[in-house]
Formats: structure tokens, sequence, C-alpha cells
């Protein structure tokens, strides 16, 4: 691989990384109970990428 390419893979990887901690951290601080608080942080631990995608269409409650 190219170092361009390298570089960017590199950096999604500490994209996807940091964007599901802050998912873990909003799983934490919502007022579910504390074994759909689980589920969701070990959706996210084992699916990286899913697990975030599915957190952010179904989990997260949007303001109305």
């Amino acid at each position: 691989m190219s170092d361009t390419t390298t570089y960017l893979a590199i950096a999604g990887t500490v994209l996807v990384i940091v964007l599901d901690l802050l998912a873990v951290i909003s799983v934490f601080k919502s007022e579910r109970s504390v074994g759909s608080k689980a589920m969701w942080a070990l959706g996210i631990a084992l699916f990286p990428l899913l697990g975030l995608l599915f957190w952010l269409i179904v989990g997260v409650r949007r303001l109305r």
C-alpha cells in the first residue's frame, strides 16, 4: 500500500474508535435500564461500524 492509503486507513480507524467511544459514553449517560445500556455498549464494542450506525439510527433519542 502507498503511504497515502496507509495514512487514510489509520485516520479512518482512529475516527471510528473515537466515534465508538463517544457512542458508548452517550449510552451510559442515557436514562435507559442497566441491561439496555450493557447490550448497546456490547453491540457497539463487538461491531464497531454496524453498532455505531445502528445506535445513530435507532438508539439516539432525538429532540422533537
